[in-house]
């Protein structure tokens, strides 16, 4: 069974927005009311600070918390982690370099995408997984020191920084870089991801990972979105997901970070349209500029954009501007998951079953390890009117809950006789974030 091409993964979507049964004009206008709509009630119904998410959420049942939290669980997760990485090494080191080889799925559908509704669902997944936190957890450990102490203290501010660069190096290499899913690539880029980190873990103790691992701090911001956390006592609870959300403490780089990972999905989107490809085809300038000059651009003006509106919402408000964007970042979470399910939801169903086939062969030799290899990806339920329905209401939805949380953080934040008129900047930007969002998907 012949897979998609490595070049088909940045078609990152399945089904035509066309489908919709509305058209796009009414499509942004009932997304906008929605918002407004949404301001309103908050207005009228939600006066005062609901949401503690330092304190909330029931504690687990006792025995459940143990369990969860038990060395043994610990270290079957790290097992897991390491298993799997072993597993995929063998095509990644071994493989053939041709479109069946199961690598590029692996990185760029289960890992990538895959990792964000295990940690909506369950929290921060990939903390307990990483490899590279157990491998330079497991070296220190031989020498018989503490993982967690670093031959320099970690800088308290950089914060989210590492992370945000990371991320944006990741997305570089996935929309951008040139035979981005060849072996050679894959490999030279997997080996710098490595060496950075274990280096960083090396000289600043474990903690780096919790800041400086793109794919920890991806996997940490997702899953506070998860009804499963720990409160700032340390008790596993459940607890709402705006709760989760609201315990977020701001930090330096996290605005970066959260912009990296909203305008990267923006870009993404935009870069499917058909003027933008025509341009970049088009242009003097070689295409690889061109396109990171473009992600670059997107990402930039996304967090400008939220930057100037937070700052104004802080001056009407009548609280320090500069602390805002740090203050309101949490609430561009929900927004970024809307954008990342809207575009990116269909090819984890049809690619992620590509994936497991294809590592049913990881060596494309005819084998068949996992049993799967004689099957096909089944793309029954990914009609075009679904897809494109699924989309949209991510976008909006994300957008809504990204209004609650903002809304909740201002009337804490701002005097009440500001509060509400504090608030039209990040009602505005919201309206601006949707209707951008939902021309991407059109426009596409």
């Amino acid at each position: 069974m012949r897979s998609s091409a490595p070049g088909a993964l940045l078609a990152h979507g399945v089904g035509s927005r066309q489908d919709l049964p509305l058209p796009f004009e009414l499509a942004v206008a009932g997304a906008a009311a929605a918002l407004v709509v949404s301001f309103v009630l908050l207005a009228v119904l939600w006066r005062e600070p609901r949401i503690d998410g330092a304190r909330a959420g029931r504690p687990l049942p006792r025995w459940l918390a143990l369990v969860l939290d038990s060395r043994l669980t610990r270290t079957l997760l790290a097992a897991v982690g390491a298993v799997v990485t072993l597993y995929v090494l063998v095509p990644l080191l071994f493989g053939k370099d041709d479109a069946d080889n199961p690598v590029p799925f692996v990185v760029f559908v289960l890992l990538w995408v895959g990792l964000v509704p295990l940690s909506v669902l369950f929290g921060p997944v990939w903390r307990r997984l990483n490899p590279l936190r157990h491998l330079h957890s497991g070296v220190l450990r031989l020498a018989r020191l503490d993982p967690g102490e670093g031959a320099l203290p970690l800088p308290a501010g950089i914060g989210y920084w590492p992370a945000a660069v990371g991320l944006l190096a990741f997305t570089w290499l996935e929309l951008v870089a040139p035979d981005n899913a060849t072996l050679p690539v894959l490999r030279l880029a997997i080996t710098l991801y490595a060496a950075v980190q274990l280096l960083a873990g090396f000289v600043f103790g474990s903690h780096w990972f919790d800041r400086g691992d793109a794919f920890e701090v991806w996997s940490a911001l997702f899953g506070r979105l998860s009804v499963f956390g720990r409160r700032d006592d340390g008790v596993l609870v459940v607890r709402s997901p705006l709760a989760g959300l609201d315990a977020l403490r701001p930090a330096p780089g996290l605005v970066a970070t959260v912009a990296v990972m909203l305008g990267t999905t923006a870009y993404d989107g935009a870069s499917n349209a058909p003027r933008w490809f025509t341009f970049v085809q088009s242009s003097p300038v070689p295409q690889v500029l061109t396109k990171t000059g473009g992600l670059v651009l997107v990402v930039a003006l996304v967090g400008l954009l939220f930057t100037v509106a937070t700052a104004l919402a802080g001056r009407i408000g009548g609280a320090a501007p500069s602390a805002m964007p740090r203050q309101f970042a949490h609430s561009l979470v929900p927004v970024a998951l809307g954008y990342v399910v809207a575009h990116y939801w269909s090819l984890l169903v049809l690619e992620g079953q590509n994936a497991f086939i294809l590592l049913s062969d990881p060596l494309g030799d005819g084998g068949n390890w996992l049993g799967l290899s004689d099957r096909a990806p089944n793309a029954a339920l990914l009609t075009p009117h679904l897809v494109a329905t699924v989309q949209v209401c991510a976008i909006v939805l994300g957008h809504v809950v990204g209004v609650v949380l903002a809304h909740d953080r201002a009337v804490r934040l701002f005097p009440r006789r500001h509060a509400l008129v504090g608030q039209l900047p990040l009602l505005a930007l919201m309206v601006t974030y949707t209707c951008g969002g939902l021309f991407l998907l059109f426009a596409a």
